[in-house]
C-alpha cells in the first residue's frame, strides 16, 4: 500500500465477534444517516443557560430561593405566590457570539448575532379574605426562550491519518453489500451518494466480482479537512404557574411547562488534496441540511420557606420534558476527481435524487433529564412594603443528570428503530454524566434605582476524557422603578468550551474539533403594576 490507499475488503472469515462490533458500531452509523439523532442532540436540548427576565439574568439567573419575579414562571413556581399585584412584563434581547475551533492543531474562528427575548407576560394576584392564613394566591403566564440555537462554527487542519469518506467504506462493508445496484441506491443519505459521484469505487476479484471497496481520498499526500457549521432557531417555553401564600412563611407552587423546539442545521464538510500530485482526487464536499421541530410538555413543584423575616430557603423540582419530534433532512455530495469516473470534471447527486425529489423524514418522541435544585436568598431590610427593601444576595444549586435523555420510536412495533434507540440511549448514558450547575446574584437599591451583579456556571456534562465542557457567564444591569412602572436593563457575558467530532470511525483513528465560545446578550425588562 504505497500511497497509503483507503480500502476495506469483504471478508467471510471474519470472527463472529469482530462482524458483531463492527455490525452493531456501523448499524448506529447507518440509521444516524437516515434519521439524523445523536448523542450531541440530547445534549443540546438540555444544557441550557440561564434565561429569564433582565433583573433575573442580572443576578446570575438564581430566583429559585428569592422569588417575586416572572422568570419563576418558568423555574420554581412558588416564587410567583410573592406577587401581590398584576403585572405586565416584556423583556427584548440581542445576543451575539463568536466559536474560535481548534482541530488537529489548527486554529479557526466565526461569529454570529441575532435577536432573542426574555421572560415576557403577565403575573396576576388574587387577595384573599381579610384574616384569612392563605393570604393571596398568584398566577403567571408567559413565554421564555430557553435556549438560542443561532450560531456559526468552523474549523480547519491537515489530516493524514484519515478521511471523512471512511465512514461510507465501513457503512458498504457493515451492510455486506456485493451488489453495486444496492451500494448506488440503499443509502441515500449516505454511500449511494458517494458511490454514485465516484468517490466510492469497487475492488474486484479474479472473476470480476466485489471483493471490496475504496476511496480515492488518500492520506498519503494529505488531505485539508475544513467544515462549516450554521445553526438556527431556538427553544421556547409557554408557561403556566400557580402559586399560594400561607401566612407570608410557605409559598408553593405548581407550574406546566409547553415546550416548542425549532432547529436548523446547514453542514457544509469538505476534503482536498493537500498537493497538485496527479492522483485521481482533487476535492469532495457533503452538505447536509437538518431540520428538527418538536413540541414538549414539563411540570414544575416548587416551594419557598421563610424561616425568619430575613431568610428564604426555596426548592424546585422540574420533570423531564416529554416531546414529539420530526426531523427531515438532506445530504448532498459533490466530487471532482482530475477526470476519474469520466465526465463531468465535478459530480454531485443529492438525496432527493434517489428519494422521489423529497427530503427524508422522520419522526419520534425524546426525554430530557430531570432538574432538581435549590436556592437560599437574604433580603436586607425585609418589610411588608417592598420600597423599603435595601437590597438582596442569592444563590441557586441545580442538579441534572445529562446522561438521562432518551429516545424513543413513535411507531409501535417498528423493531429496527427501537433497537436503534436502545444503542443510542446506551451510548448516552455513557457519553454523558451528571453535574451542578451554580447560580448566584445580589441588587442593591438605592431608592428608584437598583445595581445588580451576578455569575452563573454550569458544568462538565461529559464522561468523555476527551472534552472538558463548562461554561461560566458574568452579568450586571440597572434597574428603575417608581410609580407602577419598571424598566431593567442587563448584559450577560458567556464564556464557554465544548468539542465535537466532525466525524467518527470504527476502524481508523478520528480527532475531536474543541470549541471556545464567548456571547454577549443584552436585554431590556419593561414593565408596568396594574
Amino acid at each position: 500500500m504505497p500511497q497509503k490507499e483507503l480500502f476495506i475488503h469483504i471478508s467471510k472469515n471474519m470472527t463472529p465477534v469482530y462482524k458483531s462490533a463492527i455490525a452493531l458500531s456501523l448499524f448506529i452509523l447507518a440509521y444516524t444517516a437516515a434519521s439524523a439523532q445523536e448523542p450531541s442532540d440530547a445534549l443540546r436540548y438540555s444544557y441550557l443557560n440561564p434565561s429569564g427576565s433582565a433583573r433575573s439574568q442580572a443576578i446570575g439567573g438564581a430566583g429559585i430561593g428569592l422569588g417575586g419575579d416572572i422568570t419563576n414562571t418558568f423555574l420554581n413556581p412558588a416564587g410567583i405566590a410573592l406577587f401581590k399585584t398584576n403585572e405586565f412584563v416584556l423583556t427584548p434581547g440581542f445576543s451575539f457570539g463568536s466559536n474560535k475551533s481548534t482541530y488537529l492543531g489548527n486554529p479557526d474562528k466565526d461569529s454570529k448575532s441575532s435577536f432573542n427575548f426574555g421572560s415576557t407576560g403577565f403575573v396576576f394576584a388574587v387577595p384573599s379574605s381579610k384574616g384569612a392564613k392563605w393570604r393571596n394566591f398568584s398566577f403567571g403566564i408567559g413565554l421564555n426562550k430557553l435556549a438560542d440555537f443561532n450560531s456559526n462554527v468552523s474549523l480547519k487542519g491537515l489530516n493524514n491519518q484519515s478521511s471523512y469518506s471512511e465512514k461510507y467504506l465501513e457503512e458498504l462493508i457493515s451492510s455486506n453489500v456485493t451488489n453495486p445496484n444496492d451500494a448506488a441506491n440503499n443509502f441515500p443519505y449516505g454511500s449511494s451518494l458517494a458511490f454514485n459521484t465516484f468517490l466510492i469505487d469497487t475492488i474486484s476479484g479474479p472473476s470480476g466480482e466485489v471483493t471490496g471497496y475504496r476511496t480515492q481520498a488518500t492520506t498519503a499526500t494529505g488531505l485539508i479537512q475544513s467544515q462549516r457549521i450554521q445553526t438556527k432557531g431556538g427553544l421556547s417555553e409557554f408557561g403556566l404557574a400557580g402559586g399560594g401564600n400561607l401566612a407570608d412563611k410557605l409559598y408553593l407552587g405548581f407550574g406546566l411547562g409547553i415546550d416548542i423546539l425549532n432547529y436548523t442545521r446547514n453542514s457544509s464538510y469538505d476534503e482536498a488534496d493537500a498537493t497538485e500530485v496527479a492522483n485521481n482526487f482533487n476535492y469532495f464536499t457533503v452538505d447536509e441540511y437538518l431540520k428538527t421541530t418538536g413540541a414538549g410538555l414539563n411540570l414544575k413543584l416548587g416551594a419557598i420557606y421563610k424561616p425568619t423575616e430575613f431568610w428564604r430557603i426555596g426548592l424546585n423540582v422540574t420533570t423531564p420534558t416529554w416531546f414529539s419530534m420530526k426531523d427531515e433532512y438532506t445530504t448532498k455530495v459533490t466530487t471532482s476527481l482530475e477526470g476519474y469516473g469520466g465526465d463531468p470534471e465535478v459530480k454531485f447527486q443529492s438525496s432527493t435524487d434517489l428519494n422521489n425529489g423529497q427530503p427524508g423524514s422522520y419522526e419520534y418522541n425524546y426525554r430530557t433529564p430531570w432538574k432538581i435544585g435549590g436556592g437560599v436568598a437574604f433580603v436586607f431590610r425585609e418589610e411588608k412594603d417592598i420600597t423599603r427593601q435595601k437590597g438582596f444576595v442569592t444563590a441557586d444549586v441545580e442538579w441534572i443528570d445529562y446522561g438521562g435523555s432518551a429516545y424513543h420510536t413513535s411507531t409501535n412495533g417498528d423493531q429496527s428503530a427501537g433497537d436503534y434507540f436502545s444503542k443510542l440511549n446506551s451510548t448516552i448514558k455513557d457519553q454523558y454524566k451528571s453535574a451542578f450547575n451554580f447560580r448566584a446574584g445580589g441588587e442593591l437599591k438605592f431608592n428608584t434605582i437598583m445595581a445588580r451583579l451576578g455569575f452563573a456556571y454550569l458544568g462538565d456534562p461529559y464522561n468523555d476524557e476527551k472534552f472538558k465542557a463548562n461554561r461560566f457567564n458574568l452579568s450586571g444591569g440597572l434597574g428603575y422603578r417608581d410609580k407602577g412602572m419598571f424598566v431593567d436593563l442587563t448584559y450577560v457575558q458567556m464564556f464557554g468550551k465544548d468539542g465535537f467530532y466532525p466525524y467518527r470511525l470504527e476502524q481508523g483513528p478520528f480527532s475531536p474539533a474543541t470549541l471556545k465560545g464567548s456571547r454577549g446578550n443584552v436585554l431590556l425588562t419593561v414593565g408596568f403594576k396594574f
